[in-house]
């Protein structure tokens, strides 16, 4: 492995690779500001009261920090990324399982990605005409754009990530908590009583639900980036309280935005706030900031799989989210809302190998097989089961029958 592989795309980071604490906790934070997480929001102030929706957001936080803190704690520890945390647990072979899916689900976020911020800058401030069987030329050039930029910053790789979630993290941080406290002094009614209107049906295990959910599956890609802290308790809290803030962040946005203005997306607040170029700023860095990492997690999978570097990689994953984006947007949202749940079920079997087997990874001598198919077992069975069992949390139930399928395995294998 070369040494200009900052990146170490099939080697452990090392201690010249590490990064200072800040730097991963402004990449964590980035990864978790995503527009899509407003579209939680706004269900989540549909149907809950004010209180309801602080318990939904608690719970779900609570459960998706201890399934990403655990693997941001791995990825510090050993250093590995996902696909070579998987190369072990699943196998040389059956690791190619979960890098497809990672880079699948990650490739088709990023897609997505690029069309949230095209489509609403093309019809608000463009003036453009956009449905799902037209899209004018100067949308596609926003996208390709857009496109562009995103592909160069996770080309680049961790540094580029950095400095990207460095720019964009305090500032769409502070803009959006402005224009969100100004949206709401300029209600009739405040935040607690505005969130009482409407019928509330949605429990607060179903909101929970919908908290676990709405970041499950990037999150499952934790230790590609964790594995730059300089300690497992620094993947661990910079994790924990990046998700917590983050996701909480989003959450409220979009509740605060339907609410009050009718839309999703802090965006559309801003708009009416008319701050027109600020609203264009703090949408396109929010989506910048999680469309790296999800093209950068994609490149690494793909780089496993095919054997090319991970910039190579990066780019072909590039050129295929934007050229397919806005299909995607208009196409496939609810298919990979399906994918969301088929990726907790890897997340738990690398946890459950890595600690079952934590001084074999120390020492670098966990045994070699070309496919554990015990592991490919518990991720096919847990996926389905996550899709079609409806009660309780979808992610959680596939990760109880993956972690079963996987310990029952393991014993039969001894």
């Amino acid at each position: 492995m070369k040494r200009s592989d900052v990146d170490y795309t099939d080697r452990a980071v090392d201690r010249a690779g590490r990064k200072s604490n800040l730097s991963m906790f402004m990449v964590m934070l980035g990864f978790t500001f995503f527009s899509a997480s407003m579209w939680v929001g706004q269900q989540l102030a549909a149907g809950l009261d004010w209180w309801g929706f602080v318990w939904a957001l608690l719970l779900g936080g609570l459960i998706l920090a201890a399934y990403t803190g655990s693997l941001g704690f791995i990825g510090a520890e050993s250093g590995l990324s996902l696909d070579m945390l998987a190369r072990r647990s699943f196998g040389t072979k059956g690791s190619y399982l979960p890098s497809a899916m990672i880079s699948f689900t990650q490739i088709g976020w990023f897609g997505v990605g690029l069309a949230m911020f095209a489509i609403p800058v093309a019809k608000e401030l463009m003036g453009l005409d956009v449905t799902p069987d037209h899209m004018p030329w100067q949308g596609y050039l926003l996208v390709a754009i857009a496109g562009v930029l995103m592909t160069a910053s996770a080309y680049y790789g961790i540094k580029s990530l950095t400095i990207i979630s460095y720019i964009a993290v305090p500032a769409v941080a502070i803009l959006g908590t402005v224009a969100m406290i100004l949206a709401v002094k300029r209600g009739d009614m405040g935040l607690v009583e505005q969130f009482a209107q409407g019928s509330k049906d949605l429990g607060i295990i179903a909101g929970a639900g919908l908290v676990v959910g709405s970041f499950v599956s990037g999150g499952t890609a934790t230790p590609n980036f964790t594995r730059f802290a300089k300690s497992a308790r620094v993947g661990l809290w910079t994790t924990v309280i990046a998700f917590f803030i983050g996701n909480s962040l989003m959450f409220l946005f979009g509740a605060v935005s339907s609410i009050y203005v009718g839309g999703n997306d802090i965006f559309e607040v801003m708009l009416n706030l008319n701050l027109f170029y600020l609203a264009v700023l703090v949408l396109g860095l929010n989506i910048w900031t999680t469309n790296d990492n999800a093209l950068y997690s994609g490149g690494l999978g793909l780089s496993n799989i095919f054997g090319f570097s991970k910039k190579t990689m990066v780019i072909i994953s590039g050129i295929i989210g934007t050229v397919a984006a806005v299909w995607l947007y208009w196409n496939f949202c609810d298919w990979l809302n399906v994918l969301n749940c088929t990726l907790p079920p890897v997340g738990i079997i690398l946890i459950l190998h890595y600690f079952m087997n934590r001084k074999a990874y120390a020492d670098d001598t966990v045994p070699e097989k070309k496919v554990n198919w015990w592991a490919v077992a518990g991720v096919v069975i847990g996926a389905v089961v996550a899709n079609l069992v409806k009660w309780g949390f979808p992610a959680i139930n596939g990760m109880a029958v993956a972690a079963v399928c996987f310990l029952i395995g393991q014993k039969v294998s001894k």
